[in-house]
């Protein structure tokens, strides 16, 4: 008799973690992150610990077998059992040789370092079983970054798949791997430290306090699983899960090693592969409390498109002022820069402010992700690593856009450089009397110099939105000819009458109009959805819909949906790049129909 498939729905997204759903998604009764048990472990809730496994080994090779405890599989009637052979496992050690003896199941999929290597079957694009296994999960955290991509690999071939990385994970480490991707997790390493008098909480293992009468029993073991797994769970839902995997990343050194290892290989994909964001909202919070938190591939991307990608306001090439960020977001309702704001007697400046961890934060995008959401300490000095990183952007913005002065408000000493620089601070406070009017007068020193010239509200608003699409969507042809409305901060932006989009700093994104759908196909601005030939369009994007997509998508991203090669509507993204076309649950929301 032929197994069923998991039935499983993705209730919420952070990069590569995901809360699943398992069951009927009308009344689910079971989530991941989750705990799979083995025969002898305390029967914890089914909301937390959904399976039970067993591996029987009198015959060989052995056979793994997974258990449901709920009727997680349609037509949700019963109960479930998955088997896989586990073939011949080689050791990391041994990953060129082939052993050709490979993991048989249908729903249950065992993988490890060397069949990762040479296994044929793992290309096929048809198998899409419901639980990954890596076997050797024990082995390869003793191997520098062999678990980090061995997670990334098969996380990207089956994006439908749950993970479990048997016998690493616990308590401690349970946000830290469902960033990684990790799904599943076991009671193992708890059953040996309560052997060993030892109590893993969510802060690291440590010995039990006497003096409380605390236990290191199983039930209080599994008392740390429910607090790790809720808080997880809830890290993943409001979006804070980075700043949760950071804490507990440091109650080992190898756990350290393994943030950093995935955040520099993240680093180097595009960013719908890395699985970041492009558009979060106001609501969206990103902490940047700790010094690892400077890896986050999110910032790294940031510094990357400010050096070398961004382009200011066509009217503002010729001087750059640098001034200092504020606590505020965005930082113009602050009381700091209104201040600045009437120093700057000119929209033909282009105001940067100076701050860390993003460097450098244009004016233009003081409302978007990450800039409108980020929040650090503040002590009121830079420390040395803050000062390249600032120093780095700087210069590779100012050496590509080539202004002619540079007006530095920021109090940050950029040393002897081959270009006009200005210092309107002499160690005075920004906000001081004496630094806004040395602020003031090299302003109108500038405007003097480069004669620059009086512009109209309306130019300057339109200009700024297009640096702002070139920022985010790469290009701003889809503007010409177009003409900005609206009172501030809110925008309505037209074309011979007819609206395009809107601009709202709260949702920080462009809302584009079905009129504007054909403008942004005919130049090519945003990423590309096709549906199945014969699909009859109603409601969203799955991947039972989609058959194929081009561009890289960030999560939040505008595409454009296509069938037969025909324009035929647009979507929101609610999964990055990485999870297209393939991904469970809802990949896209449906935004206009043509």
């Amino acid at each position: 008799m032929s197994t069923r498939p998991l039935a499983r729905g993705v209730e919420s997204r952070m990069r590569f973690s995901r809360i699943f759903s398992l069951g009927d998604r009308k009344k689910p009764t079971s989530w991941t992150p989750a705990i799979v048990l083995n025969e002898s472990d305390p029967l914890l809730p089914i909301s937390i610990a959904p399976f039970i496994s067993s591996r029987h080994s009198s015959t060989l090779p052995a056979t793994i077998s997974i258990s449901t405890r709920g009727n997680f599989c349609f037509p949700f009637d019963g109960l479930d059992q998955w088997s896989s052979i586990e073939g011949l496992i080689l050791p990391p050690s041994l990953a060129d040789s082939n052993s050709g003896k490979s993991s048989k199941g249908d729903e249950i999929l065992l993988v490890s370092w060397q069949s990762l290597h040479h296994e044929k079957s793992l290309v096929n694009d048809d198998f899409n079983p419901s639980i990954v296994i890596l076997v050797d999960s024990l082995q390869l955290v003793q191997n520098q970054g062999m678990l980090v991509d061995a997670i990334d690999a098969i996380r990207i071939k089956f994006p439908t798949s749950l993970i479990w990385t048997p016998g690493i994970g616990g308590p401690d480490n349970c946000a830290l791997l469902s960033w990684l991707g990790v799904d599943l997790f076991d009671l193992s390493r708890s059953r040996s430290a309560s052997a060993l008098n030892i109590i893993i909480t969510p802060f690291g293992p440590r010995e039990i306090d006497n003096s409380t009468n605390e236990k290191a029993d199983m039930e209080s073991q599994c008392e740390e699983w429910k607090k790790s797994i809720s808080a997880t769970r809830a890290a993943i839902r409001d979006g804070s899960l980075r700043e949760l995997a950071e804490k507990q990343s440091i109650s080992s050194p190898r756990s350290v090693e393994r943030l950093r290892i995935h955040d520099k290989k993240m680093s180097s994909y595009d960013g719908g592969r890395a699985g970041l964001s492009r558009i979060l909202g106001h609501k969206a919070k990103l902490q940047c409390n700790s010094f690892t938190s400077r890896n986050d591939p999110l910032i790294k991307d940031w510094h990357n498109r400010i050096s070398f990608h961004h382009t200011p306001p066509n009217h503002q090439t010729k001087v750059l002022v640098l001034l200092p960020c504020s606590a505020t977001k965005p930082y113009r309702l602050s009381q700091s820069h209104q201040r600045f704001s009437k120093s700057i007697n000119s929209r033909s400046i282009h105001e940067v402010m100076v701050t860390a961890p993003l460097g450098l934060v244009p004016r233009e995008l003081e409302d978007i992700w990450p800039a409108g959401n980020y929040d650090i300490p503040v002590t009121g000095e830079w420390d040395l690593d803050e000062l390249k990183t600032i120093k780095d952007v700087f210069f590779n913005l100012v050496s590509r856009i080539n202004y002619s002065r540079v007006i530095n408000h920021s109090g940050v000493d950029f040393g002897i450089c081959d270009f006009e620089i200005v210092d309107t601070r002499k160690n005075y406070s920004a906000g001081s009397q004496e630094a806004l009017s040395m602020l003031n007068d090299a302003i109108n020193q500038a405007i003097m110099d480069f004669k620059l010239p009086k512009l109209k509200e309306n130019f300057h608003r339109l200009e700024k939105l297009k640096s702002l699409s070139r920022f985010q969507h790469g290009s701003d042809l889809w503007l010409n000819d177009s003409i900005v409305e609206g009172r501030p901060p809110i925008f309505t932006i037209k074309k011979n009458g007819v609206q395009l989009a809107q601009w709202n700093p709260r949702s920080a994104r462009f809302a584009f109009s079905k009129s504007c759908l054909k403008i942004l196909n005919e130049f090519d601005i945003l990423p590309r959805i096709l549906l199945n030939d014969d699909h009859s369009w109603k409601g969203d994007l799955f991947s039972t819909n989609v058959k194929s997509v081009s561009g890289d998508i960030r999560r939040g991203d505008e595409v454009l949906v296509f069938q037969n090669n025909v324009l035929i509507g647009s979507a929101r993204a609610e999964a990055p790049g990485w999870e297209w076309p393939n991904g469970p649950g809802r990949l896209g929301r449906a935004q206009h129909r043509l």
